[in-house]
């Protein structure tokens, strides 16, 4: 089969970032999002009652492809009793304060130089993300240096669009002018990234994981990639070259 990448666009959680459990930076932001909400329960009991009613809102995403803004997701799913005008004025940095109670995502050590390798090879870079919050990724990208790289950077909370709907990756060619035909996406999700590629339309659906997470999600015709990866600095030998991918990487069906 001929290639013709062209782009390379990424998830982002577990394949760009990895979360890093951190008790004291977990602590602060619990008690920072507990105060800023208003509640009378304690920090815990507070988060507790968030993750309870977070599990209904994602079932809701998961059934519809579509994600709320920060402001709906805290009025309408999170904290629809509490003072609406607060919660509005207040939703994006309680998005982004939920967010670190799960602990610090910090990048991939090899990340920033598979990335600049990418850029000098030729291919445009982006980001499509399912993420509630819209402070986050701007924030990362802005401190890592990496903001650069990227275009578009699309995140599920800004365009109400979520994987593994193929909207999200529509509305990517769309804003990179790009056909998906030519882009390499890559992502760690085996039932979320790849199903929503493949159905999109992309070039070359790649899953970036590990052997041993792998062998516990069995491949089907709706969720096998084009190419699997087990470590990040894995995609330059993949894509050698803009319109080039080393068949090496690719899989069969018996695997």
């Amino acid at each position: 089969m001929a290639y013709d990448i062209k782009a390379v666009f990424f998830d982002l959680g577990n394949t760009l970032r990895i979360l890093h459990k951190d008790a004291d930076y977990q602590k602060e932001a619990k008690e920072k999002f507990a105060k800023l909400s208003g509640t009378d329960l304690t920090p815990d009991e507070f988060i507790e009652m968030i993750n309870y009613r977070y599990q209904g809102y994602r079932k809701w995403c998961f059934n519809t492809e579509k994600e709320a803004t920060e402001e709906d997701l805290f009025s309408k799913w999170l904290l629809p009793e509490y003072p609406r005008d607060e919660v509005l004025k207040n939703a994006k940095e309680m998005a982004y304060l939920y967010r670190q109670t799960e602990g610090k995502r910090l990048v991939v050590p090899s990340a920033p130089a598979v990335i600049d390798e990418l850029k000098n090879r030729g291919y445009s870079l982006g980001i499509i993300s399912n993420l509630v919050t819209s402070i986050e990724v701007p924030e990362w990208l802005s401190s890592s240096g990496l903001g650069s790289y990227f275009d578009p950077v699309i995140l599920s909370c800004v365009c109400g669009l979520r994987k593994p709907g193929i909207e999200i990756f529509k509305l990517a060619e769309k804003l990179s002018g790009i056909p998906l035909s030519q882009v390499a996406f890559v992502g760690d999700n085996i039932d979320r990234d790849i199903p929503g590629s493949r159905q999109a339309g992309c070039g070359l659906n790649i899953l970036y994981i590990t052997p041993e997470k792998l062998s516990k999600h069995p491949m089907t015709d709706e969720n096998r990639p084009d190419a699997v990866i087990h470590r990040l600095v894995e995609l330059l030998e993949l894509l050698p070259k803009v319109g080039q991918v080393n068949e090496e990487f690719m899989i069969t069906e018996n695997k």
